[in-house]
């Protein structure tokens, strides 16, 4: 059941060769589930671990850029 809020989760970005992420649109959905909302995405430019329409289990990492709220898992709910 979604609260229908929205915010921007960081999923990881695969075959950079480096850590890399991309902020992503999410509409919270309980605790810390979060389904990544439908937005532009064009594969063949970048390869996102989890793509729109995933729900995902999020939790606050260290990064490069400091504490951002990342997309860590896939949810099964």
């Amino acid at each position: 059941m979604s609260d229908g809020s929205t915010t921007h989760v960081y999923v990881q970005l695969l075959d950079e060769g480096v850590e890399a992420w991309r902020p992503v649109l999410a509409e919270h959905e309980h605790d810390n589930v979060y389904r990544i909302i439908e937005q532009p995405y064009d594969r063949q430019i970048e390869s996102w671990e989890f793509e729109p329409g995933d729900s995902v289990i999020c939790e606050v990492v260290d990064s490069n850029e400091g504490k951002m709220l990342a997309a860590t898992s896939r949810s099964e709910l």
